[in-house]
C-alpha cells in the first residue's frame, strides 16, 4: 500500500502546486512577460547545469551502490533519484526524499535493507564532507566580503556553527568507529543505531577507498554545477537593467546559502534561501548598480547604508561616499547641490544620491512624496541615480497617508523589509 500511496501524494502534490502557482491570471501574464525578457541562451544553459547536478549525483550514488553489490539500470537509477529530488521539496532539510529513495531502493533489493540504507547514507555524506569543504574554503578566503555587514556576518556565523557540528558528529562518528566503542554505547544513547550504521559504512567504504574517493570527488562539480544553475538565472536577465552578481561573487555567497537552507526550517529552503540572497544583495546592489568602481556617492551623515552596514558599498563595490548634514530625515537640497563634483577634473564621479524612508537614525522622521521628488529631480538634472533605502517605507507610507508607489515613484532604486512594519519574518 505504501508505494501507491507515495505516488498518489507525488501527484496530488504535483497538481496542488501547478494550480497554486498558475492560478492567478495576473500572475501567469507576469511570468509570461518576464520569461519573454530573459535571455533564452542563459535559461538553457542553466537547465543544462541543473542536469549535470543531476548526472554528477547519479553516478556517485551508482558508485557506492556497487560498492554494496547492488546494480541498477541507469533509467532507474534515474527515477530514484527524481523521486528524492521531489520529496525533498517538500520535507523540512532536505532529507525527506533520502527516506523516500531508500524505501523505494529496498523494495527493489528485497532482503538488503542495510546496503541500500548505508548507500543512500554515506551520499549524503559525501555531498556534506564537499560543502563543508567548498563553504569552508570560501569563507575563508572572501572573510572580509563575506562579512561586510551586521546581517551577512551573522549568516556567516550561522553558517560556521552547522559546519563545525556537521564535521564534529563525523569525527566523533570516526572516533567511535575506529575505537570500536560502537556498541559499549549505553542502550539509550541518542542516535546510538545512526552512529552504529556510519561505524558499519566506514568499514566497508573504507576498504572500497577508490570507489569511495570517487565518489566525493565528484561531490565538488556537482555542488559547483548547482550554484552555477542560480547564476545563469540571475544572468538571463540581465539584459533587463537589473544588476546581477558576479560569477565570482554569487559563487562565494552560494556555500554559505545552501550550508543554511540545508536545516530543517523549511520546505526546500524556500523563503529562507530568497531571504540570504537580499541580506547579502539587497541594499548593496541597489547601490552597486547604479554606480561604478571609483564614483561617488552622496548620502546623509546619518543614513543607515552609511553608519550601520559596515562601509559595505565602499568595501564590496570600490565606491567614495560624500556625506551631507542629515538631521531631519532628508539632506537639504542646496546641500545635495554642492556635493555633486564637477563634471571635469581629478575627481570622483557623482554617480548617486542616497534616500532614506523612513529614516531610522533621525527619529523615525519621513520624507513626503514632494520632498523625494525635488531631490530625484535635483539628481537627474546632473545625471546622478537615485537609490531610496526604503526599509520603513510602508511606515512612512501609513504615517503620511499615501501609498507605498508614491513615495518610491521618484527614484530609481528601492530596497525594502518585510520584516519592519509588515511583520512578516522574510527579510528584506
Amino acid at each position: 500500500m505504501k508505494k501507491p500511496f507515495l505516488t498518489a501524494a507525488q501527484i496530488a502534490i504535483t497538481l496542488g502546486i501547478l494550480w497554486f502557482v498558475f492560478r492567478d491570471p495576473t500572475k501567469r501574464a507576469e511570468m509570461l512577460a518576464t520569461l519573454h525578457r530573459a535571455d533564452r541562451g542563459w535559461l538553457l544553459l542553466g537547465f543544462a547545469s541543473y542536469g549535470l547536478v543531476e548526472i554528477g549525483a547519479g553516478l556517485r550514488w551508482l558508485l557506492l551502490l556497487r560498492v554494496q553489490g547492488i546494480h541498477l539500470g541507469a533509467l532507474r537509477l534515474s527515477a530514484l533519484l527524481l523521486i528524492g529530488v521531489f520529496f525533498n521539496f517538500f520535507i523540512p532539510g532536505g532529507t525527506g526524499g533520502d527516506v523516500v529513495k531508500t524505501f523505494y531502493l529496498m523494495k527493489e533489493t528485497p532482503g538488503r535493507r542495510t546496503a541500500a540504507l548505508l548507500s543512500v547514507l554515506v551520499d549524503r555524506l559525501a555531498g556534506l564532507m564537499a560543502l563543508i569543504v567548498l563553504a569552508g574554503g570560501v569563507i575563508a578566503l572572501r572573510w572580509h566580503w563575506l562579512t561586510a555587514s551586521a546581517a551577512t556576518a551573522r549568516a556567516v556565523w550561522t553558517t560556521l556553527a552547522i559546519l563545525g557540528a556537521g564535521l564534529a558528529g563525523i569525527l566523533f562518528s570516526f572516533l567511535l568507529s575506529g575505537l570500536g566503542l560502537v556498541h559499549r554505547l549505553p542502550p539509550r544513547f541518542p542516535l546510538r543505531d545512526r552512529f552504529a550504521e556510519l561505524a558499519l559504512a566506514y568499514n566497508l567504504y573504507g576498504r572500497a577507498w577508490p570507489s569511495t574517493l570517487g565518489a566525493l570527488a565528484l561531490s565538488f562539480p556537482t555542488h559547483l554545477c548547482y550554484f552555477a544553475v542560480f547564476y545563469c538565472a540571475a544572468a538571463s536577465f540581465g539584459a533587463s537593467g537589473v544588476r546581477i552578481p558576479s560569477l565570482g561573487e554569487l559563487m562565494s555567497v552560494m556555500p554559505v546559502v545552501n550550508t543554511i537552507t540545508s536545516m530543517p526550517i523549511s520546505l526546500g529552503g524556500i523563503g529562507v534561501r530568497e531571504s540570504l540572497f537580499e541580506i547579502f544583495l539587497g541594499n548593496l546592489c541597489g547601490v552597486l548598480s547604479q554606480a561604478g568602481r571609483g564614483d561617488e556617492v552622496i548620502l546623509g551623515d546619518l543614513a543607515h547604508i552609511y553608519q550601520n552596514e559596515m562601509g559595505a558599498f565602499t568595501v564590496l563595490g570600490g565606491l567614495h561616499g560624500r556625506v551631507v548634514p542629515n538631521r531631519e530625515g532628508m539632506p537639504a537640497l542646496e546641500d545635495i547641490e554642492a556635493a555633486i563634483r564637477p563634471a571635469t577634473g581629478p575627481y570622483p564621479k557623482s554617480a548617486l544620491l542616497c534616500l532614506e524612508n523612513s529614516h531610522n537614525n533621525c527619529g523615525g522622521s519621513v520624507i513626503s512624496p514632494e520632498e523625494t521628488r525635488a531631490a530625484a529631480d535635483l539628481a537627474h538634472r546632473f545625471g546622478l541615480k537615485v537609490h531610496l533605502d526604503g526599509a520603513r517605507i510602508f511606515n512612512a507610507a501609513a504615517a503620511l497617508g499615501v501609498e507605498p508607489s508614491v513615495l518610491a515613484a521618484p527614484v530609481d532604486t528601492i530596497q525594502f523589509c518585510f520584516s519592519k512594519g509588515l511583520g512578516a519574518p522574510v527579510g528584506s
